[in-house]
């Protein structure tokens, strides 16, 4: 059973997510600030956050900085409104997915699956068939493993960054659209936002010490999307 940490202020909204997230099996806790979200998940870990941007004290901004600063826990943080501003800022403070209130439960709760897919649904080589990491100058990419390391030190990727990559460097040299990385990585068909990807790639670009003006690793297409080199 899947444990959902739920931080939203508003009550009613807290406990219709929490009680509509119950009845699909998840273990939800629900909590009604930023600080108690942060005290209840230094106890008791979960497998995704579902964060209200807006919350009195600590805003959904820092609670997703902060979690994000701790690892790789995915994040999916409500937004009252469908703002450019509000959304890019979230994302960039390291929130994996976002849905715009007023909230429809079933919508909710796909994005809840497809991050856990992410997270957990990545396939991995049989035992004895395990291949080596592939090597793209420094940096190398353990796919078994699920490691990413540049000059031999370990890179912390959150887990839709790791997709990206992944997905990115199956293909180097080979063109995705922002429409393909949608449905591979967020697995979000034609209702996707463009604005997941390009934050999650100014994240990916950041952590690999990709210069954003002269990108090695994850180049911009203008006008088509991002590819992976060539070296």
């Amino acid at each position: 059973m899947a444990r959902v940490l739920l931080i939203e202020d508003d009550q009613a909204v807290r406990d219709g997510l929490q009680m509509a997230l119950t009845r699909q099996g998840y273990a939800v806790d629900a909590e009604e600030t930023g600080e108690q979200g942060l005290a209840r998940l230094a106890v008791e870990p979960a497998d995704v956050v579902v964060l209200d941007l807006m919350l009195p004290g600590i805003d959904g901004f820092e609670v997703c900085r902060r979690i994000r600063a701790g690892g790789d826990l995915p994040i999916i943080m409500l937004t009252a409104r469908n703002d450019d501003i509000d959304v890019v800022a979230g994302l960039e403070a390291g929130a994996d997915d976002y849905v715009v209130k007023p909230v429809r439960a079933r919508v909710l709760e796909a994005r809840i699956r497809a991050v856990l897919r992410r997270t957990g649904g990545e396939s991995r080589t049989s035992a004895g068939q395990q291949p080596g990491p592939e090597r793209h100058g420094e940096l190398a990419i353990d796919r078994s493993g699920l490691a990413v390391t540049m000059g031999g030190k370990p890179i912390s990727l959150a887990p839709t960054e790791l997709r990206l990559l992944l997905e990115l460097s199956s293909a180097p040299g080979r063109v995705m659209s922002r429409q393909h990385l949608l449905e591979a990585v967020w697995e979000h068909g034609y209702l996707g936002d463009s604005r997941l990807v390009d934050a999650c790639v100014q994240r990916l670009r950041s952590k690999l010490g990709d210069d954003s003006a002269a990108p090695v690793y994850v180049q911009t297409v203008r006008g088509f999307g991002y590819r992976f080199g060539p070296l």
